[in-house]
């Protein structure tokens, strides 16, 4: 039996570390099957969705344009177009012997102020991984002395956002763990335990990059680059918080047990239900996602889920493993000894003494601070963001965007699709001219650009295209999209809208919809999986309804600062939804950790002097835990990117808000005025006033005033 006791521990860790290659080596290929384009995501019920079924029987050969553009403010001269028409050649040939063209290339098309001169290049859809390096030799083979050339259209953007992930496996987890390191360092002021959390992060980081991999590859989920960052950095905060709730409560055991053994197995027996209830809760948070219309939320939901599964896994088996090993040794220099007692920070104690005071001063007054910041709430602009400005940053695809829109229509290069019935085509062109912000409407022919000709019928069906005078990803675009399907409603209902601009529309709608059907499923969820861990309908009520008011602060200072502050164009529509799953799942974890030790001692003394004691002695733990998790979601930021840089602000400030206030004021003093209804039904006995603990000393909790034996450490 002895044996066993150090036996299994090895084994654990023999498994971990001798699986950490081959998985490693798996996950790495997650990055090669990211999808980035929005259409890729819509559901095959959007408009968009259908225009772009029925557009391939037009052009057998599908493909997608780089927009190649010259501006020189003085103008073009006679000398410089005919050079223009060299580099055109050479751009050619870069695409061709790429075995990347995919259709006619346009001739140069000059400006009306003579001031730029276009050419469309049209590439194959499937590139992938390939489409980086060859934007990048098309941008160096057009460039020409005398003028700024740009590779812009669809190409050039989506190029550019591939070189914003490219580096996510590096830089995002290098910042993610570094920041890690630096709280730990300053918090276990040991230099071993922070290595090991770390290793504990890592090694679930590398494991579920692997299944979602499988995942991907099996086509069970699809992934872009986004939910990849995202999930990266839910496993590190995720693994690192479990790691902490295990660390602190094997330290308190080693003072009350001389064994190592016993210290794990009781800190084990005392960790492991919140844990999982708490890893339980972000799993089927984030897994409502699944209801999502939009396959970028699907894909994210499943996996953050199997991120979640394996921090939980490595929090309880690799780390415990480890601990066990090292015991004391660990904690170096400042060992916890056998006999020596628990040192609550002074800080805590006054926290607790003053909610115990006055719970319900405390109470009104930090509720009605969140409702002073939730009543913002309404005012965030989450209607969308043009995708040239969703990167920060330079790229060349986004400043030829804007050089595009100084000098042709500003839609030229994405036209917007419309595809109408043979017999009243006529009509619903018409009809589409005259809808603001169209700028031409031109019907599809199948030859050159330009070429003009009889439009192409293909099943009673012609295709018109329709150049919008704003760009194409723009807010404004997405309107006069939406403006243009109701013109032609009337002009002849089976008319159906399509492109670019038009999915990106469809994107948004569908954001709206999840809106409405995610956010209550999440809350049905968490509150059911609260009251099987609590084995209270009360409890789980209070807990939402603060969590739920936490995010409506944190979306109403957010509305504020991104507008007035940071100056931000706007929002994603999806960013609430995400956002809002995120924070109400890892949310509740802290009251996950706070309210089961608020039950164990309440279970002696009551429910307001139990959760007093459970806010003292749980205060360092999880505040070190919140700033952990919005430190590390801090690091999305560090992409240039707009809608990660938001996400970090408001799960970072989100948690610390849920961490400081709601979990430390908010919840303790509800509690202390409800007392021990809060139980309710199934209120637990209580013991003497005096908390003194009449459980054997194995099983005492934190801060129980049985005295230690001296000795041993």
């Amino acid at each position: 039996m002895s044996r066993l006791r150090w036996l299994l521990p090895v084994l654990l860790l023999i498994v971990w570390l001798g699986s950490a290659g081959p998985l490693s080596a798996l996950g790495a290929k997650l990055s090669g099957l990211q999808e980035n384009d929005i259409a890729a995501f819509l559901p095959d019920s959007a408009e968009s969705t259908r225009v772009q079924e029925l557009q391939s029987q037009f052009q057998p050969t599908e493909s997608i344009p780089a927009l190649l553009l010259w501006e020189n403010t003085e103008g073009i001269d006679p000398a410089t177009l005919a050079a223009i028409g060299e580099r055109i050649q050479a751009a050619t040939d870069v695409a061709r012997g790429a075995d990347a063209l995919a259709g006619d290339v346009s001739p140069p098309i000059p400006s009306a102020d003579g001031k730029a001169v276009e050419a469309f290049l049209p590439l194959s859809p499937d590139l992938s991984d390939d489409l980086l390096p060859l934007v990048e030799d098309l941008r160096a083979a057009i460039e020409l002395d005398g003028t700024d050339s740009f590779v812009t259209g669809p190409a050039g953007i989506f190029a550019d956002f591939s070189a914003v992930f490219q580096g996510i496996d590096g830089v995002l987890l290098l910042a993610a763990f570094g920041v890690v390191l630096i709280i730990l360092l300053v918090v276990y002021r040991s230099p071993l335990l922070p290595l090991l959390v770390i290793a504990t992060a890592g090694l679930a980081l590398t494991a579920a990059n692997a299944v979602a991999y499988l995942l991907a590859d099996g086509g069970v989920i699809t992934v872009n680059g986004q939910s990849q960052g995202i999930a990266s950095i839910l496993v590190v905060g995720a693994a690192t918080d479990y790691g902490l709730l295990l660390v602190s409560r094997f330290r308190e055991e080693l003072r009350r047990h001389p064994s190592k053994y016993t210290a794990m197995r009781i800190a084990l027996h005392r960790s492991w239900e919140p844990i999982l209830a708490s890893g339980a809760t972000v799993i089927l948070g984030v897994l409502c996602l699944l209801l999502s219309d939009l396959g970028s939320n699907r894909g994210l939901g499943p996996i953050s889920a199997v991120s979640v599964a394996f921090a939980v896994l490595a929090a309880l088996s690799f780390l415990p493993a480890a601990l066990m090993l090292l015991g004391r040794a660990a904690f170096w220099p400042f060992r916890p000894q056998y006999g020596s007692e628990p040192t609550p920070g002074r800080g805590w104690e006054r926290v607790a003494a003053l909610v115990g005071r006055r719970p319900r001063r405390v109470l009104a007054i930090s509720v009605l601070a969140l409702l002073a910041a939730a009543v913002f709430a309404p005012t965030f602009q989450a209607e969308g963001i043009p995708v040239s400005e969703a990167i920060q940053g330079e790229s060349n695809g986004v400043a030829g965007q804007t050089a595009l829109g100084r000098h042709f229509d500003a839609g030229t290069g994405s036209p917007t699709v419309v595809l109408a019935p043979e017999e009243t085509w006529p009509a619903v062109a018409e009809a589409a001219g005259k809808t603001a912000d169209v700028a031409a409407v031109v019907p599809f022919t199948g030859g050159p650009p330009l070429a003009g000709g009889d439009p192409k019928v293909v099943d009673g069906l012609v295709r018109l295209d329709v150049t919008l005078d704003v760009a194409p990803d723009s807010t404004a675009a997405v309107d006069a999209v939406q403006n243009l399907r109701t013109t032609l409603d009337a002009a002849d209902p089976a008319a159906i809208v399509g492109g670019e601009t038009a999915s990106n529309l469809d994107a948004r709608e569908s954001g709206a919809r999840d809106l409405r059907v995610i956010v209550p499923s999440v809350l049905v969820v968490i509150t059911l999986v609260l009251a099987l861990l609590l084995r209270s309908l009360v409890a789980p009520v209070l807990l939402i309804a603060t969590v739920v008011l936490s995010v409506g602060a944190t979306v109403g200072v957010a509305a504020l600062l991104f507008e007035k502050v940071f100056g931000f164009p706007g929002s994603d529509p999806a960013i609430l939804l995400i956002a809002f799953v995120f924070l109400v799942a890892l949310g509740i974890d802290y009251n996950i950790f706070l309210m089961t030790r608020a039950r164990e001692e309440s279970a002696r003394s009551g429910a307001k002097p139990g959760v007093l004691k459970a806010l003292t002695v749980t205060g360092g733990v999880i505040t070190s835990a919140g700033m952990v998790l919005a430190a590390t979601f801090g690091a999305l930021s560090v992409l240039p990117l707009l809608f990660l840089a938001q996400m970090a602000f408001l799960v970072g400030f989100g948690v610390l808000l849920d961490t400081f206030v709601v979990r430390s004021l908010v919840v303790p003093a509800a509690v202390a005025i409800i007392g021990d209804r809060v139980w309710w039904p199934s209120r637990p006995a209580t013991g003497p006033a005096s908390g003194r603990s009449s459980v054997p000393r194995e099983n005492a909790p934190v801060g129980a005033t049985t005295t230690p034996q001296a000795g041993r450490s």
